[in-house]
């Protein structure tokens, strides 16, 4: 699953899908390969390459192909080792070629029944086995159309695929289910991608495919339709124009980079999630090949990291320990590589880092070989990375490029990333079937809830301006959101320079209490759980002492506001998904700060965005 390009036109379509594998590059990939389909003797040809697009261009040079349909695929391997042999597209001997996304739950039952009619597989993906039923169906006198409508029925899981063939040289077949796909419509010709980046300068509209999506795409058009009406009933799908997306590092509406991700935050979720789950149950694989064997050994969880990766894990520990039912530990990486562990047999070793270059986490990645931990798991943003390459399993983010120093939506990604993670060890460890689906019911909805979280800006703009002559303040959280202000603490300080502190609030009578006073703002993350009664209690503490209360409270939480208590009302979620979403204000709170101070935001004094050395 990667990145997906393919064409229909009266050109060459060749160099717009290496060109479309080019603009691809930035999601990471371990193979890359082209089909062209056409109706002569030899009528299906393809390249395939272990490694970079700039060996199969070298390939394509020295042998070259050509033709006005045809498909391309960057792919990072879930299903299959990366080799020339597992990459994309996959054919079915000459009578059908396909490139897909996404991962087939049902592989396994699939796979036997197609060698137990005879089929002979020559590759280790789950991928291959829609091109052998596709062509089975046509050799039932089916066109492409209808072939791929047929198979999708058979298909459980989350895929988008392009179909090509001989026997319909001029037309290509996509379906999207729980993977995105996007059609680019030029003047006589048209497009396929799984990102628009991969049109740049060759599409004029765009018709974004809705969820269960099928459609047949030519030069003279498209048609679209939905698995669940049928092949009778056409749709009509807008055709949109997106501008400037071709600029990456476009800080667009925004004046700052940090401002403009941290209002991506609803798209960045919302791709993390894509194609990881399904029916409201997580995939397995989406973590890597040897997901379901790893984590059926899992008895505890190891998770290393440094900086807001390392709030994640804190995050994460509440919830693996209380939803799969197994020990959790969470170090920060320059202290974990400097001291001798004890390694508990069935351990999960856990890396996050956005960058994937952190050096610290590097070292304690290297050094968790050594120490006998049953596997190790990346959870980062960039494919490419060495914490990537380096790890026996993946979990990539998908938060999209962060030019800010400050990390925003890698948080968000991370923490879906690490519950996703929970939701799987579970499984394995007697978690009920119900849970599951009432978390991943949640998370399908956590792109509107932060974007209700983004609409309070105005009312955190205003308390900004409170901080202005300040130059400390104290954030205070209880159980899993004691994280969260260790994260909001550390947020303000890096891009504002106000020295915080984020504390677990019963903490406070135990000596931080004697730095309240009337100029020391206390910010407290207050949903209504389990804990809140005891938060309130320590609220008074600090009221009582003259302390500027700023409360994010949860809609049912019972806090009178006051000319020094001042109340946020956060959205209703689950509860779940209160540490994510109550990342997000406070974000914006360190921001207006910093703003009004006039703090460079972007680039913070004395900070990089990748720590590479120690």
């Amino acid at each position: 699953m990667c990145g997906i390009i393919g064409a229909v036109s009266e050109r060459d379509i060749v160099p717009l899908l290496l060109d479309g594998l080019r603009q691809l590059e930035y999601r990471g990939y371990d193979s890359a390969g082209l089909a062209v389909a056409s109706a002569e003797a030899d009528g299906l040809r393809r390249l395939r390459a272990r490694g970079k697009v700039a060996k199969l261009v070298a390939m394509q040079e020295q042998t070259p192909l050509s033709g006005t349909t045809g498909i391309a695929h960057t792919r990072w391997a879930t299903h299959g080792k990366p080799s020339a042999r597992n990459a994309h597209p996959h054919v079915s001997g000459d009578k059908v070629a396909i490139v897909h996304n996404g991962i087939i739950e049902n592989y396994e039952p699939l796979r036997r029944e197609l060698l137990d009619s005879g089929v002979v597989l020559d590759t280790d993906t789950d991928s291959e086995l829609i091109a052998h039923l596709v062509a089975g169906e046509m050799q039932q006198e089916c066109a492409m159309l209808e072939a791929v409508f047929n198979v999708s029925a058979k298909l459980d899981g989350a895929y988008a695929m392009v179909v090509a063939g001989p026997q319909e040289p001029d037309k290509l077949v996509v379906v999207r289910v729980g993977s995105p796909l996007v059609i680019g419509c030029g003047k006589g010709e048209s497009f396929v991608a799984s990102d628009v980046l991969a049109l740049n300068d060759v599409a004029e509209e765009f018709i974004i495919l809705a969820e269960g999506d099928i459609a047949q795409v030519s030069s003279a058009g498209v048609q679209v339709y939905s698995l669940s009406q049928g092949l009778d009933f056409p749709l009509e799908r807008e055709r949109v124009r997106i501008e400037s997306h071709q600029q990456l590092k476009d800080k667009g509406r925004h004046d700052t980079f940090m401002h403009k991700e941290i209002h991506e935050q609803p798209e960045a979720v919302h791709r993390a999630l894509e194609a990881r789950v399904s029916k409201n149950r997580v995939l397995a694989p989406a973590f890597g090949v040897a997901t379901e064997e790893v984590l059926g050994r899992v008895r505890n969880v190891f998770i290393v990291a440094a900086g807001s990766s390392h709030h994640c894990g804190l995050i994460a520990k509440y919830w693996i320990e209380e939803l799969a039912g197994v020990s959790c530990q969470v170090e920060i990486a320059s202290e974990f590589r400097y001291r001798k562990a004890v390694v508990l047999p069935g351990t999960l070793f856990v890396a996050v880092s956005q960058s994937g270059e952190t050096a610290d986490t590097l070292a304690a990645l290297r050094a968790s070989r050594r120490l006998g931990f049953l596997a190790s798991l990346a959870i980062c943003n960039v494919p490419t990375s060495t914490l990537v390459r380096e790890s026996d399993m993946t979990y990539l983010m998908h938060a999209g490029p962060e030019f800010s120093v400050a990390s925003t939506k890698a948080i968000t990604c991370s923490l879906v990333g690490l519950l996703l993670l929970t939701l799987l060890i579970g499984r394995h460890r007697g978690l009920h079937e119900v849970v599951e689906t009432e978390v991943v019911k949640a998370l399908a909805c956590l792109d509107d809830v932060i974007r209700e979280s983004l609409a309070l800006e105005p009312q955190i703009e205003d308390l900004a301006a409170r901080f202005f002559d300040r130059h400390n303040a104290f954030f205070l959280g209880r159980g899993a959101q004691y994280p969260v202000a260790l994260e909001a603490a550390l947020k303000l300080k890096e891009i504002s320079y106000v020295h915080a502190e984020g504390y677990p609030a019963g903490e406070l009578k135990h000596g931080p209490l004697a730095l309240v006073d009337e100029g020391m703002p206390v910010i407290a993350v207050a949903p209504k759980d389990d804990l809140i009664e005891k938060l309130q209690s320590n609220l008074r503490e600090v009221h009582a002492r003259g302390g500027q209360l700023i409360v994010f409270a949860g809609p049912d939480t019972e806090f009178a506001a006051h000319e020094d208590v001042h109340i946020i009302t956060m959205p209703r979620m689950h509860e779940l998904l209160v540490p994510i979403v109550y990342s997000v204000p406070l974000q914006l709170l360190a921001y207006h700060v910093a703003r009004q101070k006039g703090r460079d935001v972007d680039q913070p004094r004395n900070l990089a965005k990748a720590v590479t050395v120690e």
